[in-house]
């Protein structure tokens, strides 16, 4: 099975909603901390994705997919700072791969080519946060990312309870 890896414009990340929406409820369901609640199903994301695809059109924010036989399956974003003395960052958000379809490289792939349409886009230097102890935590090492250091009680698991987060950054260009 052939899986596409590609930068989405505002007409495919309008499109890809629906998906896009079934990936963010499998991940929250999965014990992710993206920033929603228990429970979540995935038409309670459609509002976030609708936003997204704006900004995406706005030119503030890529988007990529990671697609199988027409499904996306894997996305991740940069918000790409807008502050006059930031010109030079962006913030990576929501790597975000469907349960279905982990273990296939995705994560690496969506990473790569994020990374480097951030650099087309004049950035350098990338920055994120993830919850510690999370498999996600673990994954960004592998990847290049340098650890900086963790928040307590940063934000909660979709479940409840407080959740520390790991801040990250890498240097791209």
């Amino acid at each position: 099975m052939t899986t596409t890896i590609r930068i989405a414009d505002a007409q495919a990340a309008r499109a890809a909603i629906p998906d896009l929406c079934e990936i963010l409820s499998d991940c929250i369901n999965g014990g992710a901390s993206l920033g929603f609640m228990l429970p979540f199903e995935p038409k309670d994301a459609a509002g976030y994705w609708q936003d997204i695809a704006a900004q995406v059109a706005a030119g503030g924010i890529i988007l990529c997919f990671a697609e199988r036989e027409g499904k996306v399956v894997g996305t991740v974003q940069v918000g790409l700072a807008s502050k006059p003395n930031q010109p030079h960052r962006g913030d990576l958000m929501k790597l975000l791969v469907h349960r279905s379809a982990r273990g296939l490289g995705l994560s690496r792939r969506l990473m790569e080519e994020v990374e480097a349409e951030a650099v087309r886009r004049g950035r350098s230097l990338l920055v994120l946060d993830t919850a510690t102890g999370s498999e996600a935590e673990a994954i960004y090492p592998r990847f290049g990312w340098e650890r900086v250091g963790v928040i307590p009680d940063y934000a909660l698991w979709p479940q409840g309870g407080f959740c520390a987060t790991t801040l990250f950054y890498k240097r791209i260009a």
